[in-house]
């Protein structure tokens, strides 16, 4: 095993993927650099239209739909832990991580920020039952390639530098082990701005 790992780095990030998926329940799982850039992915991937999402959210999750070439609307609605990006099958799950948690046929996106409940520091993870949607996922974190040197690789399409790095899934998995079956989810501290005040989608 050290010496698969040792010889491919990302080897340890599959390890991580496989831990978080049967963790929650779902069928796979892709780790990127923070649940913006996963929720950014996801939208880009149902290429997305007008999405609506509570007006009290963070910031960077109306940014990435609209980075990703849709358009956002706002509505008043209390949430806890977990929403939709409606209508889309696309969740930001930021607050929310424990056992069984995944909803079949949808897009979950996870959070390690140090304030989560898995505290890396960065990176988040996508969650998802859809094979084919994995495989684009993979290929867009890398910068459209394969998780091999790129001189050796068919690059056929754009990508992004959202990968999780080898480090990053070390201290993810070494978390792991710490983490009870049940948890309840988390609130932000000081609450969320209602973005409609401030920002223009």
């Amino acid at each position: 095993m050290y010496y698969q790992l040792k010889c491919n780095p990302y080897a340890i990030v599959a390890l991580f993927e496989a831990e978080v998926a049967n963790y929650t329940g779902s069928k796979y799982a892709v780790a990127v650099d923070s649940c913006t850039n996963a929720l950014f992915l996801c939208c880009r991937y149902l290429k997305v239209g007008k999405v609506c999402i509570p007006a009290k959210t963070y910031l960077s999750v109306p940014q990435s739909i609209v980075h990703a070439g849709g358009t956002v609307s706002f509505e008043d609605t209390e949430w806890k832990g977990i929403y939709q990006l409606k209508p889309y099958a696309i969740y930001d799950s930021a607050l929310r991580l424990t056992s069984d948690m995944y909803i079949k046929g949808s897009f979950m996106c996870l959070s390690f920020h140090y304030k989560k409940h898995l505290p890396i520091g960065k990176g988040g993870m996508i969650l998802t039952d859809n094979e084919e949607a994995v495989k684009w996922f993979k290929k867009m974190r890398y910068e459209g390639r394969s998780e091999k040197n790129y001189w050796e690789d068919a690059i056929e399409h754009f990508g992004y530098n959202m990968y999780m790095t080898p480090s990053e899934a070390a201290t993810g998995l070494s978390l792991m082990q710490n983490l009870k079956l049940r948890n309840e989810d988390l609130e932000e501290e000081n609450g969320y701005r209602d973005l409609r005040t401030f920002l223009k989608c």
